[in-house]
Formats: C-alpha cells, structure tokens, sequence
C-alpha cells in the first residue's frame, strides 16, 4: 500500500463449511506532528424544554461555555436551542468572527422553555449546518434530556432524516441527559447519522461528553469512509453484515457507512457471505470491496478495491482458510489480520447481541433475565478470551468489564441506567473507537449512594 495514504486497509477471509466469513480492517494514521485538520463545522442543538431549568440547563451552557474555548478561530460554531420552538441563539459562523466572548454569554443567557418539540430543533441544526459547512462537512449534536412531545416523534424517519443528511457530509451525535431521555430516538439518530451516543448520567458527565465529541473532530484524518460489497463470479445467496452499521441496498451491491476516523483509529468491518451448494469447486472470486474515504485535510478522494477470493473444496474435504487473495497498490498482499482476529471480533460482536436481547428483556420488565443475558455475554467474552492471543484480548477485557457492570445495574434493579449504559456502550463498540476519554461509568449519583451505604434509585418519570 501506498505509504503516504491515510488509511491502511486489510482484510482476511475464513472459509466455514457453506460460509465464508470477511473481516475488513482499517487503520487511520497517524496525524504527523504539526498536522491540521481542515475547519470544522459543529452546530450545537439544546434541549431547553421545562425538564431542563435549573441545574441541568446551567450544567449544559457551563459545558458549551467549556466546548467553544476548545475551538479554533477557523472552526465554525452554531447553537440552536428548543422547545415548543427552535431559535438560533448562535448563528453558525467561524469562533474567530463570533468572538469566544460574545459566544459564551448568549451561551449563559439561555432560559427554560416548555414542551419539547425535539425535530424543530434538529431540523434548524440540520439547516445551519447545511448553510454554514466547508468541505470537510459539519456535525450536529444534539443534547437532551427528555422525550419529544410534540412535532416529529418517530425514532425511525428521524433516524432516516439523519442517514440522508449524513449522505450529504452532515453527522449526527446524540448526547442524553440523565435517566429520562428518548435512548430508543437518539440512539436512532446517532446510528443513522454516522455519529455517537452518549449517555450523560450525571450533571458532571456533560462537559466530557461534549469536548470528547469536538476532541474527536479535531483529530480526524479521513472522512466519509464507505465500503461497497459487490458480488462477482461465485456470487453469495445471501450476506450479511455483523457489525451495526447503516447500509444500504443498491442493486445487487451493498453500501456500508463507516463514517470518520481520527489518527490511530482503527474500525472493522466483519460480512458473512453464504455460498450455494452448487457452487463450482476451485479458487474462486465471491465478492469485491471496494473501500472509499476522503484524506483530510487535503481533501483528497481514494479508492481501493480488493477481491475476496476462496478456495471452494468438496464437501468430504475439510474447509478452506485461504486468506483472500486481495492485493495492495504495491502488489503486497496484506498479512495484519489472523483467524483470531476474526474469532475475536466475532465474539465482541456476539457479546453486542447479548446486550441488545438486555434491553429488550429489560423493556419487558424482565431484570433477572437480562442479567443472566449479560452473565452469559460475558462468560462467552471470557472464553474468547483464552483462545485468543494476548495481543487481541484487551477490547474482549474491556468489554467483558464492562458486561460484569451492566449485569450488576441490572441485578440492583436500575432498569433505565442498565439500557442507556448498554445502548452507549454498543454505539462505541460499533464505531470501535480506539482512543475515547471518558470519565469514571461510576457518577456522582452512584458514588453520593455507595457512602450512604445503601443502593441508587432511579426514576422512571418521562420528563417534558
């Protein structure tokens, strides 16, 4: 591969009886010391509904007061605000032009509103972004701490709205606040959008949550990566894509997002092909992926395409584990990825499924079951664990660590901090961020808790 491109692409194909299994590897540079990215586009979206007045809304203005000190004069800043209504507090324009000064005190001049009319305010952040955008695109973040009650409430055409923005070069990250937000419609709109949720438990956890999201963009080294699975002459009776990414059907090829990565980020993409028994014997070409991201901040467009072949033997033989004959620009075939790479990544994303079967045991009010489902996640985590070489562990362990936390959530009977808990931690381990600052899981509602010696409690009241 070209040593100058800013992502390295692997890949490795295991053959399993009438399955072949892809894994595709990407690994963004490293940003050289001295790099810049280009100027970035960030438009801020506030919930300031009535659930909001008081510390929550002095929590948030403290954390954007904190975000735009963050920002570079070229970078450009929006903020909209919401709640039976949307108003542009900050019209989206370069910090260096709005004054960090004059940003910080509309900032600090928000007050509460009423009902929460949450697609107001997000189709008003979608438009200033779209108006304000370089070329490197722009991101929304949305923060809010209740459930819509007005306007457009469908976590499924607000998460089709993100995709369709996000085609455009506009992603979308989704902060929720406390115990009481939609996590069903932010999470939607994070995924469609290409972007993040995180679950901001306590009033402390806003300012990380923010200046994480803007640390990420500051770092990044490509944008609008994508992958194109195209079937060629062995052609699959069916694929499916492990990992949850948005895709798309077109045709007989299918898109995959993959959104931005920052330096030293690396993101993998796993695709199972089911092969028909009546497929000729021999090395044969199943699949081509075709891998496409923008480098920044040159701005420059690449394309690589790689075959996925296999060696299809008879059914008494035992299977193939040809690695794909896919080869680099240099003509080098790649060699990172191992069996056990692929064995571990099938297994963090089995452990994936393990939470999502959670939420909704926990939707249904059934706790035990869905500790038991964690319990288990992790157990097959551990196992993974041991079969794997030392150097692959380390995402297992922490994933593993962090089943271990969310089963004993669901044990003590804290159903919605089990669900957002597991609902951020899947959207991170879906964008399989590699760097990621975060503070203790542990808030300071749990630690206020644990020194009276006695259990969290939650409220389940849906907020306005």
């Amino acid at each position: 591969m070209d040593e100058n491109s800013k992502l390295d692409v692997d890949l490795i194909v295991v053959e399993d009886e009438d399955r072949v299994d892809l894994m595709v590897d990407l690994r963004a540079a490293e940003a050289a010391v001295g790099d810049s990215v280009g100027a970035q586009t960030i438009v801020v979206v506030l919930d300031r509904s009535g659930s909001m007045a008081g510390p929550p809304l002095a929590a948030a203005c403290h954390a954007l007061s904190t975000l735009v000190t963050r920002l570079r004069p070229q970078d450009s800043f929006g903020l909209v605000v919401f709640d039976d209504t949307a108003d542009p507090v900050v019209p989206t324009a370069p910090v260096g032009q709005l004054g960090v000064a004059q940003v910080q005190a509309a900032i600090h001049g928000i007050g509460p509103g009423s009902t929460t009319d949450l697609s107001a305010g997000y189709l008003l952040g979608l438009s200033e972004a779209a108006r304000a955008m370089g070329p490197d695109g722009a991101t929304v973040v949305l923060v809010s701490d209740g459930h819509a009650n007005a306007g457009e409430r469908s976590s499924d055409r607000l998460g089709e709205l993100a995709r369709a923005r996000a085609d455009k070069g506009i992603a979308t990250t989704t902060v929720g606040l406390g115990l009481g937000y939609d996590d069903e419609l932010l999470v939607a709109m994070a995924r469609g959008g290409n972007g993040n949720h995180v679950f901001a438990d306590g009033l402390d956890d806003l300012v990380p949550a923010l200046t994480d999201q803007v640390a990420g963009l500051l770092t990044k080294t490509v944008t609008a990566v994508s992958a194109t699975i195209r079937p060629t002459e062995c052609r699959p009776s069916g694929i499916r894509v492990v990992h949850d990414y948005p895709t798309a059907l077109l045709g007989d090829q299918l898109l995959v997002h993959l959104g931005d990565l920052t330096g030293g980020e690396s993101r993998k993409l796993l695709v199972e092909f089911d092969i028909p028994q009546a497929a000729a014997l021999g090395v044969k070409t199943v699949a081509e992926v075709i891998v496409r991201y923008t480098a920044v901040p040159e701005l420059e467009e690449h394309a690589l395409t790689l075959p996925v072949t296999v060696n299809l033997v008879p059914g008494e033989q035992p299977p193939g584990g040809l690695a794909s004959g896919a080869q680099t620009p240099d003509g080098q075939v790649p060699g990172r990825l191992t069996a056990e790479a692929l064995y571990a990544e099938r297994s963090l994303q089995q452990a994936q499924s393990g939470k999502r079967a959670a939420i909704d045991a926990l939707r249904d009010g059934r706790s035990e079951e869905a500790a038991e489902l964690l319990g288990a996640a992790s157990g097959a985590l551990s196992s993974a664990i041991a079969a794997v070489p030392e150097e692959l562990r380390e995402p297992l362990e922490e994933d593993m660590a962090e089943l271990g936390r969310l089963e004993s959530l669901a044990r003590s009977q804290q159903v919605e901090r089990t669900v957002k808990s597991a609902y951020e931690s899947m959207t991170s381990i879906a964008r399989s961020r590699s760097v990621r600052h975060r503070r203790s899981r542990r808030t300071y509602m749990d630690e206020r808790a644990d020194s009276r010696g006695r259990p969290s409690t939650e409220s389940g009241t849906q907020r306005s």
